[in-house]
């Protein structure tokens, strides 16, 4: 049997809208933060797309990759 020729990464990661190519299964508050390129201080939260349910992301913590997640700095703005 032949193998299959990967053809670019696994996943992409929605960060504030910009999507980011991701190979691994799985990423941290960290790695997020770093990819969005803000500072650590203002933490992380993750949407679920489908829900719109958000969950602040503590430090160190390992987000299983899965469709329809997005990930945003924690400081937003909503109508009130």
């Amino acid at each position: 049997m032949k193998e299959e020729n990967k053809v670019g990464p696994k996943y992409h990661i929605d960060i504030e809208g910009t999507l980011f190519p991701w190979d691994e299964e799985t990423i941290t508050t960290e790695q997020i933060i770093n990819l969005g390129g803000w500072a650590a201080n203002q933490g992380a939260i993750m949407i679920d797309m489908a829900t719109n349910i958000e969950v602040t992301l503590q430090p160190g913590q390992i987000i299983e990759i899965k469709p329809g997640l997005g990930f945003s700095k924690k400081h937003k703005f909503k109508r009130g």
